[in-house]
């Protein structure tokens, strides 16, 4: 295989909390009941939004942002799930395909690990390859330590299913 043929990508999406009762905590698809919502444009999901913006990246496809702005009514509210299959299809239709996405969230709760194969699968199913998920606390140090708000940490590698001078 050409190295050219692989591609890795970066994703980093940060959230804080809010107060407002109504705001669901969503990470990967899964709702929190019971949890602290995170404020955002969209529904917050920070696991679908670091996730998308690592396959954006490693396909030089710009960013989430540029993709769906905060700025834009279109996307008030969104769900994120459908944001993330929404740039699955423009990796594949740019030639690549998703060989896998390693997540590390940071957050002190809610405890990650009774949902994580739901997580898992919720992303896999979208990006039809495997999607890991790592819990990780930041020990109480900073804003994430001190519970104000989630962070998560995404690695996309990408494999050339087109030739670059194939029409895509």
């Amino acid at each position: 295989m050409n190295p050219a043929d692989l591609r890795i990508g970066q994703g980093f999406d940060v959230h804080r909390f809010t107060d407002d009762p109504n705001r669901v905590l969503v990470l990967a698809g899964c709702h929190f009941e019971g949890e602290r919502g995170l404020e955002g444009h969209s529904d917050a999901d920070v696991v679908a939004h670091a996730c998308s913006d690592a396959l954006l990246g490693a396909a030089a496809l710009g960013d989430i942002g540029m993709h769906f702005p905060d700025t834009d009514p279109e996307w008030a509210g969104a769900d994120s799930l459908a944001l993330l299959r929404h740039v699955t299809a423009l990796i594949d239709a740019d030639g690549w395909t998703v060989a896998n996405i390693d997540c590390a969230v940071v957050c002190e709760r809610p405890k990650l690990a009774p949902r994580r194969d739901e997580m898992q699968r919720n992303l896999t199913e979208i990006v039809g390859a495997p999607v890991s998920i790592k819990g990780n606390r930041a020990e109480r140090l900073g804003t994430i330590g001190r519970g104000e708000g989630i962070v998560c940490f995404a690695t996309a590698l990408l494999v050339r299913t087109t030739s670059e001078s194939e029409p895509s």
